[in-house]
């Protein structure tokens, strides 16, 4: 099959395109025939070799795809059936969806809904995914579109992108912070009611005046800290991602005198049975709009190019790649 394989010599990842064999199935294991990929952040790192996300080498990135089942072992899904993965660390230590095929538990699979095209199904991707995650923590959490304003961080990626338009047609009020103001025109199509610079959030207090019933915080470190410290009494921040760095330079006082929650939200490990749900709500819940407007397509060549320009802070939504036609 042809794939994106990354090697590594002298300590440097090298991207290429080549002709590489599959594994033969295992008990439980389903081959796809891939449709769609996508270029997400991890991968970027990956493919660049900027983060330590890859430790096993030759290595097939990409963390989700979707595509049809040619053959399976799991008597759950049968040839010619479309599916999704996201996660489960495909992509890091388990070859994965930038390639013409993958073998993959079949534990790690979900049944395309009905109502979604598998193109679509790339556009919403692992950052959507993660973005109904968030946000279906913050419903769990008791926050409702009347408490008041939802910010977003990182608002012109992927998740925060993805955020915005579901918190938007769910009935939230939007505020979106980003690095760009290149990206203002965009955020404002997707639903955004007002947008903040994310120099705003570089230096922060213990505690600042409340602003937002909820977050949804994909930088991580000193922007999570002031978006922390301007929480309103009982509001909750989903945390999913640490663009800016790893650190939380903050204190206990947003959670001990304005009961405020951080929840982490983590989309690789969510238990297979839950997955379906996920997916039935954006199927439900995005736009038709949301499709034409937060996607940009490449081919699986341009894969390595489009990775470094996610690390110089030039892509905006969703990266989609073909791959099959």
């Amino acid at each position: 099959m042809k794939a994106l394989v990354l090697e590594q010599n002298e300590n440097k990842t090298l991207a290429e395109v080549k002709e590489v064999d599959l594994p033969a199935l295992g008990e439980g294991d389903v081959r796809v025939d891939i449709d769609w990929s996508s270029l997400n952040y991890k991968d970027a790192l990956a493919i660049t070799g900027k983060g330590k996300i890859i430790r096993q080498f030759p290595m097939v990135p990409g963390i989700d795809f979707c595509g049809r089942v040619s053959e399976s072992r799991d008597a759950r899904f049968a040839p010619g059936q479309a599916v999704i993965l996201t996660g489960w660390g495909v992509g890091e230590n388990h070859w994965g969806g930038l390639a013409a095929q993958a073998c993959v538990k079949g534990d790690w699979l979900v049944a395309l809904p009905e109502s979604l095209r598998a193109r679509n199904a790339m556009i919403i991707g692992t950052a959507g995914f993660t973005a109904m995650l968030c946000v279906m923590a913050l419903q769990d959490a008791g926050i409702k579109p009347q408490d008041g304003t939802v910010l977003v961080t990182g608002a012109s990626g992927g998740v925060g992108s993805t955020a915005v338009v579901l918190l938007k047609a769910l009935g939230y009020t939007v505020a979106a912070v980003t690095g760009r103001e290149s990206t203002h025109d965009f955020l404002r199509k997707l639903g955004a009611d007002e947008i903040l610079p994310r120099s705003d959030f570089e230096q922060t207090r213990p505690l600042e005046r409340q602003l937002w019933a909820g977050a949804i915080d994909t930088v991580g470190n000193h922007v999570l800290a002031k978006v922390l410290a301007q929480m309103n009494y009982g509001g909750c921040v989903a945390a999913c991602g640490l663009a800016g760095g790893f650190e939380l330079p903050t204190t206990v006082m947003p959670f001990i005198l304005r009961n405020v929650r951080l929840q982490g939200v983590d989309s690789v490990m969510v238990p297979t049975a839950q997955r379906g749900a996920v997916w039935e709500n954006l199927a439900r819940t995005l736009p038709e709009s949301y499709y034409q407007q937060a996607a940009t397509e490449i081919t699986l060549e341009q894969a390595p190019a489009t990775a470094a320009d996610f690390l110089s802070n030039k892509i905006q939504g969703r990266t989609l790649v073909k791959i099959s036609g």
